[in-house]
Formats: structure tokens, C-alpha cells, sequence
């Protein structure tokens, strides 16, 4: 059950606190670290900081849950104190490393994390070090995001635990943590997104726990960019698109279950969403972020529920939640990610999908992370999870990149993150590629026509009509397939 706690209950019992400095002696120099954070919120940040400023030959192995903030992935990274990163960076500083191939990446789907670190894949988990706003001997209360927190502090042999001041105590009422298991395991027992199976605290072994560090933090808050007219006008196409779906697709009767992608075109597109008129249906929020274009839709009521596993707002987004948690508790569910994520759930809500791509090709081959095939940007994240065992899939971007002169619309992704079977939708400034149920030569015929830019369209058609000349079901012409890249 959940409760709430005031200041004076942050640190309840006989607690080891400690120091950062001090904490930070006991994580070995090549410890597997497992650490609390997703969305650049809710990670550690005096420990990875006594980390970073430390004279010690560190080699560690750091798994987060999805983004973290600067103290992981700008300072640890400067300080040449992470060998291996496990899942996902935004910060300049580890991308470059990571591209650098100073820092050793491995990519992954998120809902596998939790079970993927208690079965040792990453190496044994030594030690987990999470963010709370409060603590007990054998409990603590996360902060603004869960993500594989409770995964992680099963899993590793030792806790840290830093609780940080700067982040209220309200939010407890916000969270749900519910933890699956490892295989085999029973279905999850929640009807609805906004169905509450779980509890406000993460229980750990109190043996674990080696230090408790108090912090007065805040986040590193998310940056979001204003909405560009593309973004604008692929949100009204967007629109568009799911109106009329709503009057073709039985599933979509009684309810439709959203899921953005995190980021500005994400937060773009949930903005949009004022202009959506789902008639009589529930409208729900079934994701992994929870982002500054939904507060309003679920404080005004629009949204019936929001789930997600992280708080990843701007500035003025933390304070307006902040300012007002309780008038947003009856909606907004927080869950671990192994949950929020979970194929089985996806899949029972019926969720659409909608989520970003550095490019598409126009078989509706979608690339997510790697520009010109080799250099990482940020990460899979859970976009997998959700093109693969969503209800829709819906792949949302601009045309173009580098003021128009570079196409998004390529004959042929040089990587591949989503495959042609996990994309039902492309959606551009230009119009809507549905490619349900369409062959592979159809399909390129509506990307083309549909989805790119007017500038880029004849040569496109040059490259399937150059194509078609080949045998084979799916035509290519390996010879020029990559020329793009090339210019």
C-alpha cells in the first residue's frame, strides 16, 4: 500500500550513512555498478561524483535504466571511470567516448534489463547505487523514476542508497512497484493502465546495505526544443491519422492506449493531442516517460490514466508537478520498467505506439540510433518493445535533416533497429504511409509518395523503377543502395 512520509521520516532506523567519499570506497575499481535513473532523472549524484573526483583507476561496468544525468555520463565519463555502459547515454561526453570506442556500449531492449542483470549477463551485479526520498532498514522510496531499480537492488550483492532531499516525498503516492520475477512467471495482474497491484517502497535484504549518503540535488531536467513547423505539421497528420483509425479498427472501440517515444518530437506530438477528439472511448497513457506535453492532458482530465516508470520533465515541468503532486495522484502511475515495458501488457492494452527514427527506408526499415550506420547517437531504449507487440506501430520524423538537404526516406537503412514487420506507420510533414498488409514494392511506392519530401521523391522512384529490374521479391540494387550516405 502506498503512504506518504514528511522530512522527518526520510532516514527511518539504524542506517549506515556515510559520506559520497565514503560510499564511494566501497564500489570496487572494475565493480558491475547498477544504477537508478531514466529519463536523465531520478539517478545518483553525490556518489558518481566522489567517483569521478577520486585519483582511482577505475574500470567500472555501468548499467543504468535509461538516461542518467550529468554526474554519470559527463563527469564519470571525463574521469575516464567507466569502461562499459549498459543500456543507453545522452550526454555528449559519453556519446562521444562511446563512438571513441573508449567506452565499450551494448545496446538492449529495456523490459529485458531487470531479468538480464539478475541473471549475471553484464557480469556478476557487485554493487546497486539508487536515488530515494526516504529510507528504512529494509526499504526505500525511489524518486523520480523506478526504471530497474527494484530489478537492481535485488540483484546486486551490495546497496547505496543517497537520499536526496531535493526531490519531495509526495511522489511516493505516485508510485506502484510491482516486481514480475524471473521466468517462469504468471501473468501481471493489472486490467487497466491505471490499476494500482503494488506498493510505494522497494524492499531490499537489509544485509546489503553498506552506506546511506544524504543529497540536496535536483535533476539534471529534460531539455526540450520548441516545436519546429514539421514537428507541427506531422502532429496535425498524426491527428488525422488516428481519427480515422478510430472509425476503421474494432479494437479501438471501448479505448485507445497511447505510448510516445521520449524527447521534443515525442513531447511534440503529446502536445497535439488537445486536438484529438476520442468521442466516448477511454483515452489512456501506457508508456516508459511521462513528459511535460501530458501534464495538462491528465490534470485537465483528458487522459483517464497515465503510466509510465519516469518523471523525464523540463524544469517548469518538475515544478508544476511538484507544486501540485496530489492533483495528479488519482491518474498517474509510476512502475518499475519491467512492467511499464512488459510485451505481455502492450500487447493486452492494445497500445499504439508512436516513436521517432533517425530514418526509414522506404520498405519501412526503421534506424534509431546509429547515423550513417556507425556512429551511436543515444540508444534503443524501448521503442522495440513497443513497435514489436504494440496494437500500432507508428514511426514519427521529419523528412529531412541538415535544413532539407539530406533525405530520412532512404532506399535502404545502413541499421537496422525496427524491421519492415514491426512498422505499421510512417507518418512525415508530407502525409501517412500506411503499410499494413501492402507488398514490399507497394510499400515503397507509399513511403515515397506519401512520406517524402517533394525534392527527394523522383529520385527515389528512380532507385525502385532501377530496382525492379532485378529478380526477387524485395528489389534492391545493392550497387547504389548506399550512394546516399556517400554525398
Amino acid at each position: 500500500m502506498t503512504r506518504a512520509f514528511d522530512d522527518d521520516e526520510r532516514l527511518l532506523g539504524d542506517l549506515p550513512t556515510r559520506s559520497a567519499t565514503a560510499a564511494a570506497g566501497e564500489i570496487e575499481d572494475d565493480d558491475t555498478m547498477l544504477v537508478s535513473g531514466f529519463g536523465s532523472v531520478g539517478n545518483p549524484k553525490a556518489v558518481p561524483e566522489a567517483l569521478a573526483a577520486s585519483d582511482r583507476d577505475l574500470a567500472l561496468t555501468v548499467v543504468s535504466g535509461g538516461s542518467t544525468g550529468d554526474q554519470i555520463d559527463t563527469d564519470m565519463v571525463e574521469a575516464d571511470a567507466i569502461a562499459r555502459r549498459i543500456p543507453y547515454q545522452a550526454r555528449p561526453e559519453a556519446r562521444r567516448a562511446v563512438n571513441d570506442r573508449r567506452i565499450a556500449f551494448h545496446d538492449t531492449h529495456i523490459s529485458r534489463l531487470g531479468d538480464q542483470a539478475a541473471l549475471g549477463e553484464f557480469g556478476n551485479p557487485d554493487v546497486a547505487v539508487v536515488e530515494a526520498v526516504a529510507v528504512g532498514e529494509d526499504w526505500l522510496v525511489p524518486s523520480t523514476s523506478i526504471g530497474h531499480t527494484p530489478a537492481y537492488v535485488d540483484a546486486a550483492d551490495r546497496l547505496v542508497v543517497e537520499v536526496n532531499r531535493a526531490q519531495p516525498t509526495a511522489l511516493a503516492a505516485l508510485h506502484d512497484v510491482y516486481r514480475p520475477g524471473l521466468p517462469p512467471r504468471g501473468p501481471i495482474p493489472l486490467d487497466g493502465p491505471g490499476d494500482r497491484i503494488g506498493d510505494s517502497r522497494i524492499r531490499f535484504d537489509p544485509s546489503k546495505l553498506v552506506a546511506v549518503v544524504e543529497t540536496d540535488d535536483p535533476d539534471t531536467p529534460y531539455s526540450f526544443r520548441d516545436p519546429t513547423d514539421e514537428d507541427e505539421a506531422i502532429a496535425v497528420n498524426l491527428v488525422d491519422f488516428l481519427t480515422a483509425e478510430l472509425d476503421r479498427n474494432p479494437a479501438l472501440e471501448e479505448a485507445i492506449r497511447l505510448q510516445f517515444g521520449v524527447g521534443s518530437m515525442g513531447n511534440a506530438l503529446m502536445g497535439a493531442l488537445e486536438s484529438f477528439d476520442a468521442g466516448n472511448r477511454r483515452l489512456d497513457y501506457f508508456g516508459e516517460v511521462f513528459q511535460d506535453g501530458l501534464l495538462d492532458l491528465v490534470r485537465d482530465g483528458t487522459f483517464d490514466a497515465a503510466s509510465a516508470t519516469s518523471l523525464a520533465l523540463s524544469e517548469d515541468g518538475q515544478q508544476q508537478l511538484f507544486d501540485d503532486i496530489e492533483g495528479y495522484t488519482e491518474r498517474l502511475v509510476l512502475r518499475p520498467a519491467d512492467v511499464s515495458n512488459r510485451a505481455e501488457l502492450i500487447d493486452r492494452f492494445g497500445v499504439v505506439g508512436v516513436n521517432s527514427a533517425l530514418e526509414v527506408d522506404i520498405y519501412g526499415n526503421a534506424n534509431s540510433t546509429h547515423v550513417g550506420g556507425t556512429r551511436l547517437i543515444n540508444g534503443l531504449g524501448g521503442s522495440g518493445d513497443f513497435n514489436r507487440n504494440g496494437l500500432l506501430s507508428i514511426t514519427a520524423l521529419p523528412s529531412t535533416a541538415g535544413r532539407g538537404d539530406i533525405s530520412r526516406i532512404v532506399p535502404m537503412v545502413p541499421h537496422v533497429d525496427h524491421t519492415e514487420h514491426d512498422v505499421s506507420v510512417i507518418v512525415t510533414e508530407h502525409g501517412v504511409a500506411d503499410l499494413r498488409g501492402l507488398s514490399p514494392v507497394e510499400r515503397a511506392e507509399t513511403v515515397i509518395d506519401d512520406c517524402a519530401d517533394p525534392d527527394f521523391r523522383p529520385r527515389l522512384r528512380e532507385y525502385v523503377d532501377r530496382a525492379e529490374r532485378q529478380r526477387g521479391h524485395l528489389p534492391h540494387d545493392f550497387d547504389v543502395a548506399f550512394d546516399w550516405f556517400d554525398e
